[in-house]
């Protein structure tokens, strides 16, 4: 979506500030206050997958609710690569020293319209890839219609409607990333290495009972509206747009007080992108919480790239822009303070200027302990591995990552977390800059969400 300068930020946040005191002139039922069948930005949206049918907020009037991320870091982290090209030439990496990053900030706005219905948008106000404010994207949800009848009553009893530019639900590891500010609800610091993760325009509807759930979704497959002719390449002369179907379908159970069983499994297909192109791993507006670790950077007399050109440190994008059919299953298991959350990932795709289709896959797995008052603390140890082919590639090859993680929740909105982490390289081309190339080292985090 299109960026906005602090100016009009500022305008926008005065304004949503004394439209209150307007509409109060008018409306005794206007308020601030929490929407309903809603996510809350602090812990207790830890673990918080699909919005339930479940609400215990009576609707009494138009309520409007401003909330943030913040996340301020930490970062002392090494990498290397094979031999002596590591400091000079083609294959020399970015010059690393500890230091703080950029703070990053989430501004997001959430407001109950009617009974039932919600607005949500969120904007970027400082992120690693666009240090200006920048519109993540925005929608409406419906948990009850404006219809009078019981049969709609009785269908929205278990359905919701969600319609905007929005994240979209493929998988369940997307509930439990890093997003700009907003990095609460990650125990660890960053995303998977295969980021699966887009905001595209469409629909999607949900049908949830007695802790079984499905979902069915269509987008405009692009991470932007785009009403361009496209163009036909050497190799590719498509130039017919296809919409991206996502389904989803699982359950997610509470047994007793202390046991909750989730399995889940997402679909995502899109046959042909012809315009800007698919970003189903490569749609990340914010950028990755690892800054300019094993990025390639040019000779010392260069000038070394924007940490804005280089925003998505530490993940693998595989350039599936013009198709993929990609499936994702997650379990998860929580057992008093014990959590076990687990990945696998098969996608298979191409770009335009490519004939033939590659696979990659995706491992990983967590396991986190929050213990003591309230479960105010938790440990963890994350493994993630990546395999398969890249473009222009003749062999497979392989990312691992191992991430042992802490943290204290000083409040259910402040967090103090950190990592550390060891990153390898595998199988790469003695000519590619990260062959044999490794990261390792420790990043720190205080987080604010509300």
């Amino acid at each position: 979506m299109r960026p906005l300068n602090l100016i009009n930020v500022i305008k926008v946040i005065l304004f949503l500030f004394a439209l209150p005191a307007t509409i109060f002139a008018q409306d005794e039922k206007f308020s601030y206050g929490r929407p309903a069948y809603w996510r809350p930005y602090d812990k207790t949206g830890i673990n918080v997958f699909e919005t339930t049918k479940e609400n215990t907020i009576p609707y009494d009037g138009m309520k409007i609710r401003l909330g943030a991320g913040f996340t301020q870091q930490f970062q002392n982290l090494k990498h290397e690569n094979d031999g002596a090209a590591n400091y000079e030439g083609a294959n020399r990496l970015y010059p690393l020293a500890p230091g703080f990053m950029t703070a990053m900030a989430n501004l997001n706005i959430d407001v109950q319209l009617a009974e039932g219905i919600r607005l949500n948008v969120t904007t970027y106000l400082s992120s690693r890839h666009h240090n200006e404010a920048w519109v993540k994207g925005g929608y409406i949800q419906f948990d009850k219609l404006p219809f009078k009848g019981k049969i709609w009553d009785d269908i929205m009893k278990v359905t919701t409607i969600k319609v905007g530019h929005m994240e979209v639900n493929y998988g369940d590891a997307h509930f439990r990333r890093s997003d700009g500010g907003q990095t609460m609800y990650n125990p660890f610091m960053e995303s998977y290495i295969m980021d699966g993760y887009a905001t595209e325009i469409g629909g999607e509807v949900y049908v949830q009972k007695n802790g079984l759930f499905g979902m069915v979704g269509v987008t405009n497959g692009m991470i932007k509206g785009n009403v361009d002719s496209a163009i036909k390449s050497p190799v590719d002369d498509n130039v017919k747009r296809k919409p991206s179907l996502i389904l989803k379908g699982g359950i997610d159970k509470k047994i007793g007080d202390a046991l909750r069983v989730r399995l889940s499994g997402s679909l995502y297909h899109n046959s042909n992108s012809a315009a800007s192109g698919l970003t189903l791993y490569g749609g990340d507006r914010a950028g990755s919480n690892y800054q300019n670790v094993m990025e390639n950077a040019p000779a010392s007399n260069a000038t070394l790239p924007a940490s804005t050109a280089i925003a998505f440190s530490g993940r693998l994008n595989p350039g599936f822009s013009k198709k993929v059919d990609a499936y994702m299953i997650n379990g998860f298991l929580k057992v008093h303070g014990l959590e076990l959350f687990g990945t696998y990932e098969n996608a298979q795709g191409r770009s335009k200027a490519e004939k033939g289709v590659r696979l990659m896959q995706q491992y990983a797995g967590d396991v986190v302990y929050r213990f003591c008052h309230e479960e105010n603390l938790f440990v963890g140890v994350r493994y993630n591995y990546v395999t398969g082919r890249l473009s222009g590639f003749a062999n497979d090859i392989n990312i691992d990552r191992w991430a042992a993680a802490g943290g204290w929740f000083i409040t259910k909105n402040v967090l103090l977390k950190g990592e550390y982490v060891i990153q390898k390289y595998n199988a790469f081309p003695v000519g590619d800059y990260r062959s044999s190339g490794k990261f390792n080292g420790y990043v720190i985090e205080a987080v604010v969400g509300f």
